[in-house]
């Protein structure tokens, strides 16, 4: 049962597009049942979420930030898994790979 938070600018009028695609990688990746879903999303003035390239080499435009909460058990590979699904899953919403920031506790 992980509990995912979303936040994102308010320029982005897909949301709902941003959490299935998250959601779907999830039970792709980890293999949860597809009704078990808990999603916070937040919609944010662009000028309040601050996501620097941290010396990666690249600018992010426009961040998503997604935050996974879940129980422990994942391998370092279902996670490395996980955040590449989700990247890739998220660019036919508009979000692309440099702009997909994830903390997961």
């Amino acid at each position: 049962m992980p509990l995912v938070r979303i936040d994102h600018s308010e320029s982005r009028t897909n949301p709902h597009e941003i959490a299935d695609a998250i959601h779907r990688a999830i039970i792709e990746v980890y293999g949860i049942p597809e009704r078990d879903r808990f999603q916070v999303l937040t919609a944010r003035p662009a000028e309040t979420i601050i996501a620097e390239d941290a010396g990666l080499g690249f600018e992010r435009t426009d961040p998503v930030v997604i935050q996974i909460f879940t129980q422990r058990g994942r391998s370092d590979a279902q996670k490395q898994r996980l955040y590449a699904t989700i990247a890739e899953r998220l660019e036919p919403a508009g979000v692309a790979p440099s702009d997909v920031f994830i903390g997961y506790v």
